[in-house]
């Protein structure tokens, strides 16, 4: 049987790292808690960083956390390209973005997975093109 695995988006990352950021209180409960290490993917942390580096000690605070050792990259774009594409294409009225398509693949690729996220499009996305994906979101 699989364990429990928490996969982690952007704006928790940006709420934990950031003290202003309105869930700060919430992320930081919540990720002591969850199963850890955390899964995430490229393209999230991509985001983070963009989102965290124009803040004072932004940067610094983001490497601090990928040294911290709760993350681990779950996905790799290029591997399964064809399935975010599928995923993309199917959300297109959304849009789904290229960070929300890896966490719906990993989501997939880990059947106990739930997603720690304040993004309400993950009440709208399906893993395995119906089943809905556990999210946990304030």
């Amino acid at each position: 049987m699989s364990s429990a695995v928490t996969l982690v988006d952007t704006g928790v990352l940006v709420a934990l790292l950031n003290r202003k950021e309105r869930h700060h209180a919430w992320a930081v409960e919540k990720s002591r808690i969850l199963p850890a290490p955390f899964l995430t993917c490229e393209p999230v942390l991509s985001e983070t960083y963009f989102l965290l580096s124009p803040l004072p000690g932004g940067a610094l605070r983001f490497f601090e956390f990928l040294n911290s050792g709760m993350l681990e990259i779950g996905v790799s774009v290029i591997t399964e390209r064809e399935a975010l594409w599928k995923l993309i294409h199917k959300y297109e009225d959304l849009p789904m973005s290229l960070a929300d398509a890896c966490l719906v693949r990993l989501a997939e690729l880990h059947p106990v997975a739930s997603v720690f996220t304040l993004d309400s499009h993950f009440r709208l996305y399906r893993k395995n093109v119906r089943q809905q994906i556990p999210v946990v979101m304030p």
